[in-house]
């Protein structure tokens, strides 16, 4: 992961697996920084005014997907913005591009087992609606983790920590990016 020296056009995007906390130290984050928040995968249900879980029953995976690269695409655009992606965002190489070219993107790194002990019990995470969630959480992990490195700027490793303490480690990656 090559370092930055700033924060492109003041843009933090956040990826990782479902459960990693985008969301929620996205917002955090936002509000310190005086950032617009956005959530990739609830502007996607504010636009098309229903469910992941009901796009992906309509249409599949590849739906969602083409209806995600849409929205990444018009968020990637806005300046002074934290935007937390859904955790498939990275799949799509235009994708990776896009977060790459038009922000600074840190991976929250979290390992499967501490992911499902979060997200076990969603119902709204379609792809977790399988026999053995543990499994799949680390396929997806198997996956994507490789890909979540190449497109990231910085890595914040995530344990079983308090988000207090999550939180102070993405503060330190930023005081690090914008001392220069």
């Amino acid at each position: 992961m090559p370092a930055m020296d700033k924060f492109i056009a003041g843009n933090l995007f956040l990826v990782g697996l479902m459960g990693a906390g985008k969301t929620t130290l996205g917002k955090q984050f936002a509000s310190l920084h005086g950032s617009r928040f956005y959530d990739s995968d609830q502007f996607l249900c504010e636009k098309t005014g229903v469910s992941i879980p009901t796009i992906f029953e309509l249409e599949g995976e590849v739906g969602f997907r083409e209806r995600e690269s849409a929205v990444i695409d018009e968020l990637t655009r806005l300046d002074n913005i934290v935007l937390a992606t859904g955790g498939g965002a990275v799949l799509r190489a235009d994708n990776r591009a896009m977060l790459r070219e038009r922000g600074t993107v840190v991976y929250l790194h979290v390992l499967p087992e501490t992911l499902i002990a979060r997200t076990g019990n969603d119902r709204n995470r379609p792809l977790l609606q399988v026999a053995d969630p543990l499994q799949k959480m680390r396929d997806l992990y198997a996956l994507r983790d490789p890909i979540y490195r190449e497109v990231a700027h910085v890595l914040v490793d995530v344990g079983n920590e308090s988000l207090h303490e999550t939180f102070a480690k993405l503060q330190s990656e930023w005081v690090k990016l914008n001392m220069n």
